[in-house]
């Protein structure tokens, strides 16, 4: 039971149109009208109405702040419990003096995450929809925002909750078994226990076969673009990023650092890391620069490596081929608005030749065919049905494995006529990681440390 009522902000701080402060709690109404003055007191205010009115010192009397209090009684509100919505002007100050006097009441500041929790807790949502809403907040492209609300609206949830009763059910025939062998309920038998099994295990095939693609949608790219100095990398960054994000000039070396910005190709996020030009070079500082471009290569998910198509090949530029041979690359020919003189032959002894992309950055030529090559790279050019549940979370993912090993492990033990009450466990294991997903197996630890991830106000 929940006995003590709390509050934040829900906006993001500094300065705004409009700040909202939110408090839930068994004293949410009562405590909130010791500093609200309207001509309807919020303790005989009808649930889901919104009150002009002012925040009050009550010591002084004085106006604090101009406001708009929404009222939502429980059990009809996000948390379930009794929430006050505060809408402030969206001033530092003005927010601060409203939860100054705020905190002086019966009322303690939220921790992160705390509304979303007590959701959970209060029963409105399992554990999946709580970082579903995470992830809304988190959504970098519109697709991933879709996959967020589909979790977050329980899709997921639903799914798992009927691979958990088809458990159930199996750990239910072997209970009866083993307790009462001389009835045989329907005759359950290993040939039972490897259906049952297969039947789940091909329901989680289905949502692993979509995690890769829905982890994309969830994180995004890290996207490295190297090259030698020079050959249009940071001209790229600003031509796909829309922006100057980048400085450009005809001196090798501009780039110094990796500058990284965000960017939503074909509906997919791609973290992009503009690099510094790789080079042997004695500038300590255009060192530095270089062995940070190396390190963003050995981490990115794709590397996008810029050569100038009006030049041969440099000895660093095979070097850096050597390093990305195998890896999620493409290669893009800058300068192709010039007199081409780079090997093609050789690049494609690194690159299959549906990655090799021309372009003429200065010129903004190639860029929908690069993209296409990113689409088909990660995605075989087009994503999924929206009507599949899609698995975006790497803990969803590792518990989705870890259940269907278990299966796989009894599916085997079955096979070889185990006795059925050693096939139990592992039976259970799978139901217990899958009820992890959702919350109902988890641990108050994990709980913790999941609504820590979260945001102040939410």
């Amino acid at each position: 039971m929940i006995s003590d009522t709390i509050t934040a902000i829900s906006t993001a701080v500094g300065e705004a149109g409009i700040a909202v402060i939110r408090v839930s709690g068994p004293e949410a109404v009562s405590e909130t009208e010791k500093i609200f003055r309207s001509k309807t007191p919020l303790t005989q205010a009808a649930s889901h109405t919104v009150h002009y009115g002012h925040i009050i010192d009550p010591v002084n009397g004085e106006k604090i702040e101009e406001v708009l209090v929404t009222i939502m009684r429980a059990p009809r509100s996000f948390t379930t419990e009794d929430v006050v919505e505060i809408s402030a002007h969206g001033g530092v100050v003005s927010v601060k003096r409203v939860m100054d006097l705020l905190l002086q009441l019966d009322i303690r500041l939220a921790e992160p995450g705390e509304f979303t929790k007590r959701a959970f807790l209060n029963g409105r949502i399992d554990l999946s929809q709580a970082e579903g809403v995470m992830d809304l907040i988190r959504s970098k492209s519109d697709r991933a925002f879709s996959v967020a609300l589909k979790q977050v609206e329980g899709k997921l949830s639903s799914k798992l909750r009927d691979l958990r009763y088809t458990l159930v059910e199996t750990l239910a025939h072997i209970e009866v078994n083993i307790d009462y062998p001389e009835h045989d309920v329907e005759s359950l038998t290993s040939d039972f226990i490897k259906e049952k099994s297969s039947q789940v295990m091909t329901e989680i095939d289905k949502l692993l076969t979509t995690a890769e693609q829905g982890k994309i949608l969830r994180e995004g790219i890290t996207t490295a673009i190297v090259g030698r100095p020079n050959v249009g990398k940071s001209s790229l960054m600003n031509t796909l990023a829309q922006d100057n994000r980048a400085i450009v000039t005809d001196i090798p070396g501009t780039t110094r650092d990796v500058i990284e910005e965000f960017i939503t190709i074909n509906n997919i996020p791609l973290k992009l890391l503009d690099t510094a030009g790789i080079r042997e070079t004695m500038d300590v500082v255009e060192k530095i620069g270089v062995e940070r471009s190396r390190t963003a290569v050995s981490e990115a998910d794709l590397i996008l490596m810029v050569v100038n198509a009006a030049e041969p090949l440099h000895p660093d530029e095979i070097k850096l081929l050597e390093q990305i041979r195998g890896r999620q690359s493409i290669i893009i020919m800058n300068k192709m608005d010039l007199t081409p003189q780079v090997e093609r032959d050789v690049l494609l002894r690194y690159i299959p030749e549906e990655r090799l992309v021309p372009m003429s950055v200065k010129d903004d030529l190639g860029v929908d065919r690069l993209e296409d090559a990113i689409s088909t790279l990660f995605f075989s050019g087009k994503l999924e049905s929206a009507d599949l549940t899609y698995v975006s979370n790497v803990r969803h993912i590792a518990l989705l494995k870890k259940a269907k090993q278990s299966l796989v492990d009894a599916y085997e033990a079955a096979e070889q006529f185990i006795p059925i009450d050693m096939i139990q466990i592992d039976v259970r294991l799978a139901w217990e990681h899958l009820g992890e997903i959702v919350g109902d197996t988890a641990h108050d630890a994990l709980i913790d440390q999941i609504f820590s991830q979260f945001c102040l106000g939410k």
